[in-house]
């Protein structure tokens, strides 16, 4: 039988052998999905194609998988059903759930045997973008393997052909049909000259080196040490958000099971829950970090239903507060334009909102979430309808007083702990999307969205 080590021995063939340690050839892979999926399969949308990969998902970007049909080889410790439609990909959903809005890509699980190693393998082959890319070698000499070449992809899939032809013969039936369906492939004779430099950028982003420079004071130097830190913040965003990515894939795996006591099944949901949360706040301070350091002319804005995507969070955010201790009441006004937003982005940056304004509420507290009419906007509201005692909330808190700025981006309080957005990141986050972020103490928070249909100038102000 062939082997996925044979796979991955196949695209080291020819390539010089590696000199990393198992820590850089983790980040070196990390980044190369990372410009996988940022800098090379966004153009090429709409999508179609399929990918296959093992130990588990590599590609985490829900709306570019969507269309790609998927094969996973899964440890044999991930058992109990499974479906092939399971949303078991890192990053699915902005809260973490298969009822989330956006869904996930449909893949099929294949068997990882114990001669196939648990090195990291990705194959992608669509139409006009094909590579393979795996981590390959031993200790110390340890290397990622990047092929674009395609002889060398031609001979990896008949592999992966044989392999499944005695493994899973139907599997290996869809898989030709797949390849079949798309026609024939081209992809550009310059891309690994693209793809190295944009990777390298990304790895020295991601880990700023240490160079030995003369003292030059001034607004220069400012901005070059602001520009290291917001790299370094990017980095380590990163780096948490990655194991707690596949930490939630095998508990959604386990949690497929039909044996497990119930005590165990609330427990992983709860630890699931608090993945999401914590991969989706780390997201958003990732993408602040990086609007604050390279800023870009706003995308275009789509018309975005925001009361349908508030009502189809009300049941997830109820869950994630009940955490808490707090209780949920969504008021929406009857029918409401849409208004102009990156409905993706936008999801995330809800709950991101919602995570920021119960986090400095005591237990008993109901968060009351308003979405309203306002002239030529919708007015998105949110504020403490109910303390605890009935009695009005302060306009502030020691706890909030003892809170300052770190950064151009993070705002820490030592008092609690809590780690967040700082109001002006967050407010470019929201310009980003359209929208008008206002907070002050003891009124909530609030955002205005032009309504779509709206002429509406550079700065995104109603003409």
């Amino acid at each position: 039988m062939v082997s996925l080590a044979d796979l991955r021995a196949r695209l080291a063939q020819g390539v010089p052998a590696g000199r990393s340690d198992e820590d850089s050839v983790r980040r070196q892979w990390w980044g190369a999905l990372a410009t996988l999926q940022d800098d090379f399969l966004p153009p090429l949308q709409p999508l179609r194609g399929i990918w296959l990969a093992s130990p588990l998902p590599a590609l985490y970007e829900p709306e570019l998988l969507k269309p790609l049909q998927g094969w996973v080889w899964s440890p044999p410790q991930i058992t109990g059903d499974f479906s092939p439609s399971a949303p078991l990909l890192p990053g699915v959903g902005s809260a973490g759930t298969s009822d989330a809005p956006g869904g996930a890509s449909p893949y099929e699980r294949l068997a990882l045997e114990s001669e196939d190693g648990t090195d990291p393998l990705l194959i992608l082959i669509t139409p006009k973008l094909q590579l393979a890319m795996a981590l390959e070698g031993s200790p110390q000499q340890r290397q990622l393997v990047l092929r674009f070449d395609p002889t060398t992809l031609s001979e990896t899939l008949a592999l992966v052909d044989e392999r499944l032809r005695t493994t899973a013969p139907q599997a290996a039936l869809r898989l030709r049909k797949a390849l079949h369906a798309l026609g024939p492939l081209r992809s550009e004779e310059n891309l690994a000259l693209r793809f190295w430099p944009k990777l390298a950028e990304r790895l020295a982003a991601m880990a700023p080196s240490l160079t030995l420079q003369p003292l030059v004071h001034g607004r220069e130097n400012d901005r070059e040490k602001s520009s290291g830190e917001l790299a370094l913040l990017e980095a380590l965003t990163h780096e948490v958000r990655t194991p707690l990515a596949t930490i939630r894939t095998l508990i959604r795996s386990l949690l497929r099971r039909v044996d497990l006591p119930a005590v165990v099944r609330q427990r992983l949901e709860q630890i699931d829950g608090e993945c999401s949360e914590q991969i989706d706040r780390f997201g958003l301070i990732f993408h602040a970090a990086e609007l604050q350091r390279q800023p870009r002319p706003r995308q275009t804005l789509a018309r975005t239903d925001l009361a349908k995507l508030l009502q189809g969070f009300e049941e997830l955010w109820q869950r994630q507060l009940e955490r808490r201790g707090l209780k949920l009441k969504l008021e929406i006004s009857s029918q409401l334009p849409p208004v102009l937003s990156d409905p993706n982005r936008l999801e995330t940056m809800l709950g991101g909102l919602v995570d920021r304004f119960i986090r400095s509420l005591p237990s008993g507290s109901t968060v009351l979430i308003r979405l309203l009419p306002a002239g030529s906007r919708l007015k998105l509201q949110l504020r403490c309808a109910e303390p605890p005692g009935g009695e009005a909330a302060p306009p502030s808190t020691p706890d909030e007083d003892a809170a300052a700025d770190v950064g151009p981006v993070l705002r820490w309080n030592p008092l609690t702990g809590s780690l967040q957005l700082s109001r002006q990141a967050t407010q470019r986050l929201f310009h980003s999307l359209g929208g008008r972020f206002t907070e002050r103490a003891g009124q909530g928070l609030t955002v205005f969205f032009p309504v779509a249909g709206h002429a509406t100038d550079a700065d995104g102000d109603v003409c």
